[in-house]
């Protein structure tokens, strides 16, 4: 149990795009707030950055796209260094979450929360599912 509610920003690291949710401890809840370009798995930092003094998170939580069978991807080492880099970066509490079936159900349900305005992208909708998967687990 958190005694305060906390925004924690949930992340799909990808690539070319990086999804980007916030999300409170008290509700559980997320909706995204941004989708960032990458350049080989390089985010535009300044705009991550912009988001974090937006909503000035108590941690962040980044998905790994682990293989079906638990091993490492390639994927899941580029989002854990990735997520290495951000808490160098930012000095935050960045957390890895198992994100391997959240990829596939948000392209699922991309139209129904387009529709909700819960997210803009499918890179949005997957960063609030490891969010709120998260807060499932730890709440």
């Amino acid at each position: 149990v958190m005694p305060n509610p906390e925004y924690v920003i949930g992340i799909d690291f990808g690539l070319k795009y990086v999804g980007v949710a916030i999300g409170q401890t008290l509700t559980c809840s997320a909706r995204g707030i941004g989708t960032i370009t990458a350049r080989q798995g390089k985010p535009n930092w300044r705009d991550l950055n912009v988001l974090i003094a937006e909503y000035k998170p108590a941690r962040v939580i980044v998905g790994l796209p682990l293989n079906m069978d638990s091993t490492q991807s390639e994927m899941a080492i580029n989002a854990t260094s990735f997520a290495n880099k951000l808490a160098n970066k930012t000095g935050l509490h960045v957390l890895m979450h198992d994100e391997r079936l959240t990829t596939r159900e948000a392209k699922a349900a991309f139209q129904n929360a387009k529709a909700l305005g819960q997210a803009a992208t499918d890179h949005e909708l997957a960063a609030c599912l490891i969010l709120e998967s998260w807060f499932a687990e730890h709440q």
